[in-house]
């Protein structure tokens, strides 16, 4: 089973088990957190797509790390003009681990690691 989520002003296709890396939310490590932003729910028969959400579909997940993304450089410059600017940036992000997904066309629940 699998959805697409919305958070952060982007879209993921999520399953149970995956680890993704989202824009910074405001959750303590070890959380468990509820998205209920989800546009499509499918189950490989059936897909629910919402207008635009799906209702009572929600995605429940783990917050495994909070950290920052390579540096970006940013460099600009005017040839012959005496102009070089040099920039960098790095994104912050939140790795999540997706542990279930619930809707009308049934759930999925993450399998445990094996060890």
């Amino acid at each position: 089973m699998y959805a697409v989520i919305k958070t952060g002003g982007k879209q993921y296709k999520v399953s149970a088990g995956d680890k993704i890396k989202v824009e910074q939310m405001p959750a303590d490590i070890g959380v468990e957190i509820t998205i209920d932003q989800v546009l499509a729910v499918g189950n490989g028969e059936q897909i629910a797509v919402g207008t635009p959400l799906v209702a009572g579909a929600t995605v429940s997940a783990k917050v495994l790390s909070h950290g920052r993304h390579d540096k970006v450089r940013i460099f600009k410059m005017r040839r012959r003009k005496h102009y070089q600017k040099r920039q960098g940036h790095r994104q912050n992000y939140t790795e999540i681990l997706v542990s279930r997904i619930a809707s009308s066309l049934g759930e999925a629940l993450a399998q445990a690691p094996a060890q």
